[in-house]
């Protein structure tokens, strides 16, 4: 291949300590990228990087890239904030692709938070003061369509855990499993990956939890959303970062740049067909999903390609399974080798950033790994895949399946029934928070066929749902709530 593109340069850390001890996020992705600069083993890399980009973090930052690229030799780059809804493996391929047409000779991915610091500055009562930035990138990549529609933020709001619960109750459902049953699964699941987690130098937390532990609500595993407790949710008060650099097999050659530092991706796939919740056809399996799956499967089982190391995207429980359900992967591999995001960290808009980085590293480290890692955009809306290697066993190749998934996957129309009778298909309980009582929302089929979000505030039917299965269960609704 012309201008193959390969991965030869890594870079990542993270901070922990009080206040005085932590970087704000820029520093952090400038460390990075002084690392992967460095990991190369020839600085003038530099010279030949060609676009700097940077997934859009909790800071304030204009153009983050420029900055660094400025201060780090390569001032001409051109730079992209991608904002949340975008893949993150999207900004992968996109420098593949340019690196193969020959757009581009070198791009660097940085990405980072510095939430921590922030929890910090609180606790220590500092103040935290973030460099200004006020230029703009070269280029800000965003997605089309929002990522919820009104009838669910007005119940379930902005934050992303109600949606996933939601999610995996279907995913219960689905699965026959008790309450009970399902709660010693996802624990067990979750124990799993604390102890990957507690082995990684790279991971936020190494405590090996028992998944009694991961289970039952504490004081310091509190209901985030019914069934998930704090620690199967994904933890972004953190201070990490981390930076890769590709660049073609040309430019490796020219720089003498070691085959030990070189891993290349091998293919991708990726959907961004937008579909919210409440409107999916099938809840737990997304046509785009299924779609993007079977041709990273296909490319595999045709060129005899077998993956051996997972890192699938693992934001809450049910993204997990999902992931391993359209890959067939049996429930005790391991799926994953950094700890999952509740563990190793979650930085919200970067984390497959980190987590590739990890599979990479390992890859480096033992040259007969092939890996898988996967990433998720929205409430499980946009999923990807990527494949990768220490040898070059194939031609890059991606595929974005979202035309196909639009032909196929309609999305279900909302009710306009103000009172009737329907199906749960789906439900979660909030706990009370310092703004609203404890809920139970439900997401149901109404008599035709369509969708509606309920409620309900009453005690007893909120304990039934912590003890039975509701999804199926038949209801009766008036307005917005169950009756």
């Amino acid at each position: 291949m012309k201008n193959r593109p390969v991965v030869i340069g890594l870079g990542s850390m993270q901070q922990t300590g009080n206040f005085l001890d932590l970087d704000e996020a820029l520093s952090l992705m400038e460390k990075v990228t002084q690392a992967a600069i460095e990991d190369t083993t020839n600085n003038n890399i530099s010279k030949y990087i060609d676009e700097v980009q940077v997934p859009k973090g909790y800071w304030k930052y204009r153009d983050p890239g420029k900055w660094i690229a400025q201060r780090n030799g390569f001032p001409n780059a051109e730079t992209s904030v991608t904002k949340i809804g975008v893949l993150q493996q999207n900004l992968i391929n996109s420098a593949c692709k340019k690196i193969i047409s020959g757009k581009i000779r070198a791009s660097l991915i940085v990405g980072g938070e510095a939430r921590y610091k922030k929890i910090r500055a609180l606790i220590e009562a500092k103040e935290y003061i973030e460099t200004e930035l006020t230029r703009n990138p070269d280029h800000y990549v965003k997605a089309k369509d929002d990522l919820h529609v009104k009838q669910e933020e007005e119940h379930l709001g902005l934050m992303a855990v109600g949606y996933y619960a939601i999610l995996e109750s279907a995913l219960r459902a689905k699965k026959t499993l008790s309450i009970d049953e399902h709660k010693e699964y996802l624990g067990k699941m979750y124990s799993r990956f604390s102890k990957i987690a507690a082995q990684n130098p790279d991971g936020w937390s190494q405590k090996d939890l028992h998944w009694e532990e991961i289970a039952n609500v504490t004081q310091k595993n509190t209901l985030q959303a019914l069934p998930y407790n704090k620690f199967h949710c994904t933890s972004w008060n953190v201070n990490q970062a981390s930076a890769m650099i590709l660049c073609s097999e040309e430019v490796a050659d020219e720089l003498n740049i070691p085959l030990s530092k070189r891993v290349y991706p091998l293919a991708s796939s990726e959907t961004n067909h937008m579909i919210a919740v409440i409107h999916r056809p099938n809840l737990t399996k997304p046509i785009g999903l299924e779609l993007a799956a079977e041709y990273i499967l296909k490319i595999c089982n045709q060129n005899n390609i077998k993956p051996n190391a997972f890192e699938l995207y693992s934001c809450f429980p049910v993204a997990v399974q999902m992931f391993a359900e359209a890959l067939f992967l049996k429930d005790n591999e391991n799926l994953t080798v950094t700890g999952g995001m509740p563990f190793a960290g979650g930085p919200l808009n970067s984390y497959m950033i980190h987590s590739t980085v990890k599979m990479l590293a390992i890859i480096r480290n033992n040259p007969s790994t092939v890996g898988l890692v996967t990433g998720v955009s929205g409430m499980m809306t946009k999923q990807s895949f990527a494949l990768w290697a220490k040898n070059p066993l194939i031609n890059f190749s991606s595929k974005d399946v979202t035309k196909d998934a639009e032909a196929i996957e309609k999305p279900v129309a909302i009710s306009k029934l103000r009172k009737g009778s329907g199906i749960i298909i789906g439900y979660t309980v909030l706990p009370k928070n310092h703004k609203a009582e404890e809920k139970a929302v439900m997401f149901i089929e109404d008599i035709n066929r369509n969708r509606k979000v309920l409620i309900s505030y009453d005690k007893d039917i909120l304990n039934k749902m912590r003890e039975e299965e509701w999804v199926g269960k038949s209801i009766n609704f008036k307005g917005d709530y169950l009756v």
